[in-house]
């Protein structure tokens, strides 16, 4: 039997040892809860190297097809829809038939001396050439004419030039603007083309007619940003871009309308931009959970809405450590699909679209909210699952508010995709040349995106208003919105359109 003196040893050193154990076992937690933050950094590091960008989760058929080692639904089939559109656009192209005669060699008969007849028509194949794009020189000569009395003079018409002191046509200014700011390829590239094709011009001059072409259009830019403004629904993100006068990051937002896609430079990401451009407005604001839109949704602001796509993402990024989080996507998933439905019966922002979602989308919504108080205690707040399971909590009734409204979209992809021409031309171009650059190019960026949203050929629709624009009242400049352009002049323009051999370009 132990001494009072030993037992009191005894329970010192025990109390000692389960205080170091305790120690041992919160630094091996919190090792434990770094090596699982390192090890889904570096899952996220590969996925952006040399893994997979597409968030598309394959759904059971896909699976089981894959399985099977068939081709997948999403790559491995044309819609057929689609293939029957662009057999009716190949047949619709300007046509030109060439003969192939039999040679004049061949044409009698070795064995009786008379001549051949035709069997028919003849064998008919098609072949689709590409005939390249030129630049031709127009000379203007103006009539200038004296009465012999020498009392009257009189004079032509002067041509209508982009600029004065503007040698080159406006076609040639849109087809700049495109290939910049539409398909996001670096002057020196369109220089080198130019060149093959047997244009001799420096990238200096097209980066100066590209720069004229959108001081023209800053008014049209003025107009489609007013018109945002007083949009009841509008949809908002912004990207990191790069100038070449300054070491700090700039930045590109895009507001979206229901009629207009406006981009905007800004040398910070602070909400003054934010507030610059919808301060004072009301409606909805359709974002992700960035605070710099704070200052424009406050009390007497806009009603702030949320994004599925972003509280999908994050659990996405946690399904390689929480194969829970499958689960949670095909929820989602199910929300997505009635929106598609919805798009399919062509019922986007009506009546009968706000009645599915009540009908449909709320009932999904509350297995969801179960689902994720149900898995919540399970990991760690630190966690790349527990972050996306409190992103979604505290986002919560920001997400939900889409069931109050048909116009405001679940997601913020929209905006999203539109940003994507920004990050191609990080990609391809690396910076602006300065901000006042950067400022100008997103008029340009502003027109043509808007031009694809409408099915407007951008080139097309710049070729016109550069000119149309200088005789247009200021007052109703937003006629020439491409909106508007195409109910009033786009007939003769559509996206379809095209040269036929001979034409000028």
């Amino acid at each position: 039997m132990a001494t009072p003196k030993h037992a009191c040893r005894w329970r010192d050193a025990t109390t000692k040892l389960e205080k170091e154990l305790a120690e041992k076992g919160a630094q091996l937690s919190a090792l434990t809860e770094r090596l699982n933050a390192l090890e889904h950094q570096v899952a996220l590091a590969n996925k952006q190297i040399i893994g997979p960008k597409s968030e598309r989760m394959p759904t059971p058929e896909q699976e089981a097809k894959k399985r099977e080692g068939n081709k997948s639904a999403r790559g491995g089939h044309t819609n057929p829809k689609k293939r029957k559109e662009n057999a009716e656009a190949l047949a619709s192209l300007p046509t030109t038939e060439v003969s192939h005669p039999v040679p004049e060699s061949e044409r009698s008969c070795p064995h009786c001396g008379d001549q051949i007849k035709p069997l028919g028509k003849g064998d008919r194949s098609v072949e689709y050439e590409w005939i390249p794009g030129r630049l031709t020189r127009r000379v203007h000569i103006v009539e200038t004419g004296r009465c012999p009395c020498k009392l009257h003079y009189a004079r032509g018409p002067a041509p209508r030039r982009v600029k004065e002191g503007c040698t080159y046509g406006p076609a040639f200014l849109a087809k700049l603007a495109v290939d910049k700011c539409g398909d996001a390829t670096p002057i020196y590239r369109i220089e080198k083309a130019m060149r093959r094709a047997g244009i001799p011009i420096s990238r200096s001059t097209m980066n100066d007619l590209v720069l004229i072409a959108a001081d023209v259009c800053e008014p049209l830019w003025d107009a489609a940003l007013a018109e945002v403004k007083a949009d009841p629904h509008v949809q908002a993100d912004e990207t990191s871009c790069r100038t070449q006068t300054r070491t700090a990051r700039c930045f590109v937002w895009t507001f979206l309308s229901k009629t207009h896609t406006v981009y905007f430079f800004s040398s910070s990401r602070s909400g003054d931009t934010a507030k610059e451009i919808l301060g004072g407005t009301k409606g909805s604001l359709t974002i992700d959970g960035y605070t710099g839109y704070n200052v424009v949704t406050d009390v007497d602001g806009r009603e702030r809405c949320g994004c599925w796509s972003h509280a999908r993402r994050y659990l996405f990024d946690a399904l390689s450590t929480a194969p829970e989080a499958r689960d949670g996507l095909d929820i989602i998933l199910d929300l997505f699909m009635i929106e598609r439905e919805a798009k399919l019966l062509n019922i986007i922002g009506t009546r009968e679209h706000l009645k599915l979602r009540k009908q449909r989308s709320a009932p999904v919504l509350q297995r969801l909210r179960e689902w994720r108080e149900k898995v919540a205690p399970l990991f760690e707040p630190k966690s790349p699952m527990g972050v996306a399971l409190r992103y979604m909590k505290n986002q919560w009734d920001r997400l939900t508010i889409f069931l109050k409204d048909p116009q405001i979209p679940i997601h913020n992809n929209a905006s999203e995709a539109a940003l994507r021409i920004v990050a191609l031309f990080r990609k391809n171009s690396l910076f602006f040349g300065n901000d006042d650059a950067g400022r100008r190019f997103m008029i340009l960026y502003s027109l043509i995106a808007t031009c694809e949203r409408h099915d407007i050929n951008p080139e097309a629709y710049l070729a016109d208003v550069l000119l149309r624009i200088q005789d247009h009242p200021k007052e109703r400049v937003a006629e020439l919105l491409p909106h508007r352009w195409k109910e009033t002049f786009g007939s003769a323009f559509a996206v379809s359109r095209t040269v036929t051999p001979g034409d000028a370009t």
